[in-house]
């Protein structure tokens, strides 16, 4: 048997395999739907990695053979060309591998399609096969261009990773940004590991993922020990590294606490189909209520210990603002120098000729009922808020339309950049609503450093499944980012307050109805080096990969008899 190795010479293979090496040769050797089937499969064994699982050698068992499946990309017969012929080889295999992963990791979007099963059912496959299969299109994109910076050896380790974190930065910018489950959340939801991202971000942890969890792949190398061992090695000990310098980063104790701020985060766990129903208008504000007036210990006043009660995102099926009366209610349960922030939909008054315009927002209310300042949602979902332009008449042309049930759709705020929110009896508050706490380096304006990350959310609309589990994983390391607290409230699972090392101080879990009383920790004094610097040391991470992958490609080449295939 032989197989073709990374520079198009035939090799010999032993015909029974035998160790890892053997395998390695097997897996290379595949071809057709067994080679994009098996790299689904690695792929999609790397979800177990993603929260809530945080099995971190499942992205070893996803990464290790999608190099071997790289090693066996060469073509030697193709119309485009031996190199074309092999980037196109490596992006198949890498869509097959970001589908897998995509779909292991994303299958939950399903159950927002069933809460009205009637309007949307049938739409399901489009959220859970489609979605994945067109992000694929990033890592397919990723492998392509790792594959030609392949060469055998260790370097392809570094061509990979440059490859995968490019085609992952991209995913979270292009078309709006989508950085759900981004390879660096493998390291990025160990409270060791995690403490990296406050030097080089989401993107960053990414790349070192990658080099630590693709670097075992060498082992089955017909090489030199230094070669086979080394890389492996090195990977444990930067991952020993950075758990030893994570925890020595952390504080002995907890946070210092903001003077005079109590906090009151209600989850109400309300079901899904019945929270938009203005039939339930009534008894879902009673609901708010009640919670938020409990008595949480034996000596507790209820709202009379809280200074700042907090709801969470669209806590009600009517426009709270055009309601006098439930403002009424709401101010009349309010005690002297309590202020409720929550979430919910408002409406502009439409300039003659226009359309009423929505948006998704936090709003102020205070003992008189009278609402002050707000937040406007600057980054909508696609699909989930609005249809996209320039397709959306086309779309609902077809009889499409977003999910939440606005007419047109939501607008997003106008807001050019993010500026803090002035909260009464608050440090500046960097809001955000829903997914808007996935975005690294996006959550708060650098001009003026907050004192927290305000989340509001409701994710109910995906059950007790990984997805709102992820959501709070990842809202949890923007803290660690900005060196600022989260506070988040959901409507189910998963609100919390986190201080800005990333521990959690206090946490409703999914499906859990109550309320959460804590006080505000402080922010760090210093901005950390994410906040400084941005991504741009992240930029350095990656030329850093593609200098020791050209590097490695050029050495192999010099030594490369005259005439050998390149």
């Amino acid at each position: 048997m032989q197989h073709t190795d990374t520079h198009g010479t035939a090799r010999a293979v032993p015909a029974t395999p035998l160790g890892l090496t053997a395998l390695a040769h097997r897996v290379a050797l595949t071809s057709g739907w067994v080679r994009l089937g098996l790299a689904w499969l690695a792929g999609a064994s790397g979800a177990l990695a993603m929260p809530p699982f945080g099995f971190l050698p499942a992205l070893c068992l996803a990464l290790v053979p999608a190099v071997w499946l790289l090693d066996g990309a060469a073509t030697a017969s193709s119309r485009l060309g031996r190199r074309a012929g092999t980037a196109l080889s490596a992006g198949l295999i890498g869509w097959a591998w970001g589908f897998g992963y995509l779909t292991a990791g994303l299958w939950w979007l399903g159950a927002a399609f069933l809460v009205e099963a009637d309007q949307f059912a049938y739409l399901m496959p489009l959220g859970v096969l489609g979605l994945p299969a067109a992000l694929g299109l990033f890592y397919g994109a990723g492998f392509a261009v790792a594959r030609l910076l392949w060469s055998p050896g260790p370097g392809r380790i570094a061509a990979l990773a440059f490859g995968v974190s490019g085609a992952e930065w991209l995913r979270g910018h292009l078309f709006t940004g989508f950085p759900w489950n981004t390879l660096g959340m493998a390291l990025g939801q160990n409270l060791w590991l995690m403490q990296a991202a406050s030097v080089v971000g989401l993107y960053g942890l990414t790349v070192l993922a990658v080099l630590a969890c693709a670097a075992p792949a060498t082992l089955a190398d017909a090489a030199g020990p230094a070669r086979r061992f080394g890389p492996p090695a090195a990977a444990l000990l930067m991952l020993a590294g950075l758990a030893v310098g994570g925890a020595l980063r952390l504080p002995a104790g907890p946070m210092p606490e903001v003077p005079g701020v109590r906090l009151r985060l209600v989850q109400a766990a309300i079901p899904q189909d019945a929270r938009f129903n203005p039939r339930n208008r009534e008894g879902i504000l009673e609901r708010y209520l009640g919670l938020s007036d409990s008595a949480t210990a034996p000596d507790s006043q209820g709202l009379r210990d809280v200074t700042h009660l907090i709801w969470p995102e669209s806590s009600f099926p009517f426009l709270i603002q055009r309601d006098p009366q439930a403002l009424r209610r709401i101010g009349g349960a309010l005690p002297p120098g309590t202020l409720l922030v929550t979430g919910a939909a408002r409406a502009d008054e439409p300039l003659p000729g226009e359309r009423l315009r929505f948006y998704n927002s936090i709003l102020m209310i205070g003992q008189d009922g009278i609402v002050g300042g707000r937040y406007d949602k600057l980054h909508l979902v696609p699909f989930g808020e609005y249809l996209p332009d320039p397709i959306d008449g086309l779309l609902r042309a077809l009889g499409l339309k977003q999910f939440v049930a606005v007419p047109g759709g939501f607008t997003p705020g106008e807001a050019r950049e993010r500026i803090p929110l002035a909260v009464p009896g608050l440090p500046p508050v960097a809001p955000s609503i829903c997914y808007e706490a996935i975005f690294p380096g996006a959550v708060a304006s650098h001009r003026e450093r907050p004192g927290l990350l305000l989340n509001v959310t409701n994710d109910g609309w995906f059950g007790d499944t990984p997805g709102p589990r992820q959501h709070f994983a990842q809202a949890r390391l923007r803290a660690v980012e900005e060196g600022i607290p989260l506070v988040r409230a959901a409507n189910t699972g998963v609100s919390a307050v986190v201080d800005p090392y990333g521990r959690v101080t206090g946490m409703l879990t999914v499906g859990a109805e109550g309320v959460l009383d804590r006080h505000l920790p402080r922010n760090l004094r210093e901005s950390p080096p994410y906040v400084r610097f941005g991504d741009v040391l992240f930029g350095w991470m990656l030329l850093g990969c593609l200098s020791l992958a050209v590097a490695a490609r050029y050495r192999r080449g010099r030594a490369q008899p005259r005439g050998a295939s390149m």
